[in-house]
């Protein structure tokens, strides 16, 4: 076993809760070649994982904004480099055309994909030499370690390795004061899963009396808006500028404390092995959710909206004297 490529485009939380299958290849492997093709926007994250070797990446999203001449260039070109080597084994945990796409760009004799009633559009079938079994109830993180497990021929261990190194800190000025930082990632990609502002201001003001900073990041003009609305009831909390998935992920490392819905950059700050409460209004926790004991935890059934007595005691929790069970082996900051 020489190369592998592993198939999964977007999105952030699906790619950063995907890692964990590099270092279960890298065990079971010694000295093989990890690849990873992801979507230009996602490419980041992949490349802070220390054990992918190559990060293929093309502007698939922004060319179906666009339309533009350059990125279909840059798609093309992206085409020659997955195939400049062959792979002994091709991995598509993704499962839709695109993923499928890539798959059967890649030059590879064995392709594996997921059985037809689990993927996430059916023709994506067309691309694949073999199936992994059908995917396992429960958590759709450990799932993607098994599917993976089940092609290459071996079993999976131990809890999940993320093996992250962000790049070198930009200082940030809320980094500079005594207090610890708390973000509060109220933005949500989807309506349905937002919590409601009056929520995240009382959490808020719980975090200013315990002696936490709060900063509320923000992508978007209506997420600015209704950062712009906690913060006003939030003593001494700040709404931060815009940035990049990178600063983002800088700003993660830099807190003391991450509360959020179900989105991308909570499951990034589990990942940093931050302190993480993840809150489930529209999306089912035993699928999606974290869980590290006194560390990261998941409140919520997915089928309603959480009191604010859940995320205080959730809070507490993640924050209590008991010796936090982290993942000692798992990932780092720069």
């Amino acid at each position: 076993m020489k190369r592998i490529l592993i198939v999964k485009v977007t999105s952030l939380g699906d790619i950063v809760q995907a890692l964990p299958v590099v270092a279960d290849i890298k065990r079971a492997f010694p000295g093989v070649q990890v690849d990873w093709a992801a979507d230009e926007a996602f490419a980041p994250v992949v490349q802070w994982s220390q054990g992918v070797d190559r990060v293929l990446c093309a502007p698939l999203r922004r060319f179906k904004k666009s339309r533009r001449w350059s990125d279909l260039k840059a798609i093309w070109a992206s085409i020659g480099e997955l195939r400049a080597y062959h792979y002994d084994y091709i991995i598509d945990i993704h499962g839709v055309y695109k993923s499928a796409i890539i798959a059967f760009l890649a030059r590879s004799s064995r392709r594996f994909g997921y059985q037809s009633q689990d993927l996430g559009e059916r023709g994506a079938s067309f691309a694949y030499t073999g199936r992994f079994g059908p995917r396992p109830q429960g958590s759709a993180w450990h799932g993607m370690r098994i599917s993976a497990s089940e092609a290459l021929g071996y079993e999976v261990e131990g809890p999940p390795i993320y093996d992250l190194r962000l790049p070198a800190v930009v200082p940030q000025p809320f980094a500079t004061q005594d207090a610890p930082v708390a973000a509060l990632f109220h933005a949500t990609s989807k309506a349905e899963k937002k919590w409601p502002l009056t929520h995240w201001a009382a959490v808020g003001r719980d975090l200013s009396e315990r002696g936490f900073r709060v900063v509320l990041p923000w992508g978007s003009d209506g997420e600015l808006a209704e950062a712009l609305q906690i913060s006003a009831q939030v003593p001494g909390a700040t709404v931060l500028p815009q940035m990049s998935v990178t600063e983002v992920a800088q700003m993660i490392g830099a807190c003391a404390l991450v509360v959020g819905t179900d989105t991308g950059f909570v499951h990034l700050a589990h990942a940093l092995q931050k302190r993480t409460v993840m809150i489930f209004v529209a999306t089912s926790p035993a699928h999606c959710g974290v869980e590290t004991p006194y560390r990261s935890t998941s409140i919520g059934d997915g089928r309603s909206v959480p009191p604010i007595s859940a995320a205080l005691e959730a809070i507490d929790y993640v924050h209590a004297a008991e010796p936090v069970l982290a993942m000692q082996h798992g990932s780092a900051a720069a």
